[in-house]
């Protein structure tokens, strides 16, 4: 078993590869395991970090600099309202300039085929939606601001 960590986002994700068979591998990412299929077994691949992707990582941060905020009573500042794991947004059910309240449901998120209410983290209003309806999301990524 080959094990590896990733670093996406500042998040550390340790992936380990149980089992190839041919185009398909059984992975374990952060302890829950998936099955994939190689989609290129001929060809290698090698990433290359282009200055462009890294302002966009820069802005990434700032979120990460206000995530204690939601600690803050009402009105403190902005909140950013993270993916508590990996999966699919099937619904984003605030639009930006909406009225929360905490807990209120803000995104609901597929994940292990089981639905999630993702809530917000504090009262405010949204004022960022970074997610929409179908896209795949990691553990830690920003999904709505709250301010």
């Amino acid at each position: 078993m080959k094990q590896f960590i990733y670093r996406i986002n500042g998040q550390e994700y340790i992936v380990a590869v149980n089992k190839m068979d041919n185009e398909l591998a059984e992975v374990a990412v952060n302890g829950t395991n998936y099955k994939v299929e190689l989609v290129n077994n001929e060809e290698e691949v090698t990433l290359v970090a282009r200055p462009a992707t890294k302002a966009p990582a820069a802005t990434a941060a700032a979120p990460k600099a206000a995530a204690p905020a939601p600690t803050k009573p009402a009105g403190g500042g902005a909140g950013v309202v993270k993916s508590p794991l990996p999966g699919i947004i099937i619904d984003v059910v605030v639009n930006e300039g909406d009225e929360v309240k905490k807990g209120q449901t803000v995104v609901m998120l597929e994940a292990m085929k089981m639905e999630n209410a993702i809530q917000a983290t504090q009262d405010g209003k949204v004022t960022g939606i970074h997610v929409a309806k179908g896209d795949s999301v990691l553990e830690g990524v920003a999904l709505v601001t709250i301010g």
